[in-house]
């Protein structure tokens, strides 16, 4: 058993140290079952450090999830500061790798979507025109631009509007009885429908318009290294 195994995907940044005693594997762009199960069940790893994008966290993740090893901690190094360092707080660059050296993880809130996926930065909704609500609070009802999902410490954060700015965990609904209105919300899910519309999950765009989306809090939580 290793207890820290680095996963270097191809945007990993200069954090990554060839030169290291811990084991480093190199994965691809948004790596699948096929490449990080093997290393999974090769090294038992008790902490991963994952050197990469959001979108290539996000794909490890999800095979934590799906291997039912949400007990391995989790260290990220990107090569810059990303939706998903601002929204768990954490360092880039030297400071980054010390943290997956020597901090410690405790447990965040998991956001999935009904695709699949799972989110650990930013989650956008573009062009929207239709509804949404975070938990029991409507956020949207007619058109946007932009409707952006971001999960946290506290949960799963949302606002709509036409600049794109990511939500700041306020809550400011939409009066139920409005024609049109965008608003924000913190909770544990958020709903989505409409005119099909195109969404992003962490860089990544969906391949098709979707009339539908939701991301929700899972019920186990993830093991994150913060400072």
């Amino acid at each position: 058993m290793s207890r820290l195994v680095l996963l270097a995907c191809p945007d990993a940044g200069p954090a990554v140290d060839n030169g290291s005693p811990r084991p480093l594997v190199r994965l691809p762009a948004r790596p699948g079952r096929e490449d990080v199960d093997p290393v999974l069940a090769e090294y038992e790893p008790r902490r991963i450090a994952v050197a990469g994008t959001d979108a290539d966290l996000a794909a490890v993740l999800l095979r934590l999830l799906r291997t039912e090893r949400l007990d391995i901690e989790v260290a990220y190094l990107p090569a810059a500061a990303s939706p998903a360092t601002r929204a768990w707080g954490l360092p880039t660059g030297r400071a980054g790798a010390d943290l997956a050296d020597s901090g410690t993880a405790g447990p965040v809130p998991l956001v999935r979507d009904d695709g699949g996926g799972v989110l650990v930065g930013r989650g956008e909704v573009r062009d929207l025109t239709g509804e949404s609500y975070c938990d029991e609070v409507l956020v949207l009802r007619g058109p946007t631009r932009r409707l952006v999902v971001v999960p946290g410490p506290d949960g799963i954060a949302v606002r709509a509007g036409w600049s794109g700015r990511a939500p700041d965990g306020r809550v400011r609904p939409v009066p139920p009885k409005a024609r049109a209105g965008r608003g924000s919300a913190l909770g544990r899910a958020v709903q989505v429908g409409g005119r099909p519309f195109t969404v992003v999950a962490d860089g990544v765009e969906h391949p098709r318009p979707l009339p539908r989306r939701t991301w929700y809090r899972h019920t186990a939580d993830w093991l994150l290294v913060r400072p």
